[in-house]
C-alpha cells in the first residue's frame, strides 16, 4: 500500500506570515511618515464622480446584540412557529420586535404580590 504524502497542495495551504514578511525598514517607515504628513489633492478631474449608490440596502450587515434567556412559552404557540419556520426562534423574535416597534413605550413593570 502507497502512503499519502502528509504534505498538501501550496493551493490547499493558506499563506503564512514569518516574522521577516512583517518587519518594516528605516526606509519604509520614513516613507510611511511622509505619506501621513502629506496632503490628498481632490482635484483630480479623472476621479469618478459618485452620484448614487446604487441598490444600497441600509442596515443589511446590522445584526443587534442577542441574549441567551429562558422563556416559557404556551405548547401550542411553540409548535406554531416551529410548524411555521425553519428558523422559528428567529421568527419569534422578529414577532417581538414587530410587536416593540408596533408599541414604541414599554409597559410599566407591575408588581406582583406572591400569595
Amino acid at each position: 500500500m502507497a502512503k499519502k504524502s502528509s504534505v498538501s497542495s501550496p493551493q490547499e495551504q493558506p499563506h503564512r506570515l514569518k516574522p521577516s514578511d512583517t518587519m518594516l525598514t528605516e526606509n519604509m517607515m520614513k516613507e510611511l511618515k511622509a505619506l501621513k504628513n502629506r496632503e490628498i489633492d481632490l482635484s483630480d478631474e479623472d476621479a469618478p464622480e459618485i452620484t448614487t449608490f446604487g441598490k444600497v440596502v441600509v442596515g443589511k450587515f446590522y445584526r443587534p446584540i442577542k441574549k441567551q434567556i429562558t422563556v416559557r412559552i404556551d405548547a401550542d404557540v411553540l409548535e406554531w412557529f416551529r410548524l411555521s419556520a425553519k428558523k422559528y426562534q428567529t421568527l419569534i423574535n422578529a414577532a417581538c420586535r414587530e410587536y416593540m416597534v408596533h408599541h414604541k413605550t414599554p409597559h410599566k413593570k407591575v408588581k406582583h404580590k406572591h400569595l
